[in-house]
């Protein structure tokens, strides 16, 4: 198949992908038409049926898996399908591995390498607590293995919760070694627990949409309340141990127009925050990069950064 990040101006393709979303509009002149997006492990594409009664266009909906015949057009700088013939393939004519896009890093050795570091945390009730997540709890660890970080923006990808949850606990894991201010067992705890909520937030692929809990709730408040849950059921657990662990969990966006309920109070939360955003606009612009259509150049402005983007002289080698 033709992924769609190898698409070109004036080729035609026909091919699986799976329709992540689909609308029925009207065009200025009152004409029908269908707005879809397609997607594959390399990502998406907009495309549109501008017949949608036509000979060869049959009925489909969101989350369908459909062989498409399309023209490839550029519409505002980015590639566009103009479909031709559109139909609902069944189970056995496509490869579901080829359709969500996964972490680069192999999945199962991440996991033990993120929790060989439940091994180094010497506070009982932190280890004990830590153990009840991602060792004891086989439904919620296959979750977190395949689940995403985010919809959009970073680490929206099978294994991108595990991938990024790895990272920061790293870089959490320097900052302890590097500034001794910091209580390391209570901010690698913190880090490798700070976007557990995501599990309830996000709903698994191929879906990756917000769930009622995460729109009502957000995955802050989930995970604060899943943390409490579990550290009532561990025997002695100190209350100022349990307070500071959740203060870092709530601070970790820092700033409170950013979703968090606290600003950090710790300097374990400040660390966490920095460990956090470091992480999350390293894979931004590393996702940037990766979607850039060619090698060098000025790769237009991005409203994260705020900034118009370019690659290094290193980078472009």
């Amino acid at each position: 198949m033709k992924y769609i990040e190898t698409l070109k101006e004036g080729e035609r393709i026909g091919d699986v992908y799976l329709c992540k979303q689909k609308q029925s509009l009207v065009t200025k002149n009152g004409k029908p038409y269908d707005s879809l997006v397609l997607q594959d492990k390399t990502g998406t594409l907009d495309a549109k049926i501008w017949d949608p009664n036509s000979a060869g266009i049959d009925d489909f909906n969101v989350m369908d898996y459909v062989e498409v015949v399309a023209d490839i057009t550029s519409f505002q700088g980015a590639m566009q399908a103009n479909i031709k013939r559109v139909r609902k393939v069944t189970e056995g004519e496509y490869d579901p591995k080829d359709y969500l896009p996964t972490s680069e890093h192999d999945i199962e050795n991440m996991y033990q390498e993120f929790v060989s570091y439940i091994n180094v945390i010497k506070n009982p009730y932190f280890n004990k607590l830590l153990k009840s997540f991602f060792v004891e709890d086989i439904e919620l660890i296959r979750h977190f293995k395949t689940h995403s970080a985010a919809k959009s923006v970073h680490h929206g990808f099978v294994g991108g919760l595990l991938e990024h949850s790895l990272s920061v606990t790293k870089l959490c894991d320097f900052y302890a070694k590097t500034y001794t201010v910091l209580n390391r067992d209570l901010l690698l705890t913190a880090a490798m627990l700070h976007d557990i909520g995501k599990v309830q937030e996000l709903s698994a692929f191929p879906t990756n949409d917000y769930t009622d809990d995460g729109q009502l709730l957000g995955h802050i408040m989930i995970g604060a309340e899943e943390i409490s849950f579990r550290i009532r059921s561990i025997e002695g657990f100190p209350q100022k141990l349990a307070s500071e662990l959740k203060h870092c969990i709530l601070a970790h966006h820092g700033e409170l127009e950013y979703g968090s309920p606290k600003k950090p109070a710790l300097a374990e939360a400040v660390a966490l925050n920095m460990a956090d955003n470091m992480d999350a606009k390293m894979e931004t612009i590393r996702e940037l990069f990766r979607s850039a259509p060619s090698k060098d150049g000025w790769l237009g402005y991005n409203r994260l950064f705020e900034s118009n983007f370019r690659k290094s002289t290193k980078y472009m080698e």
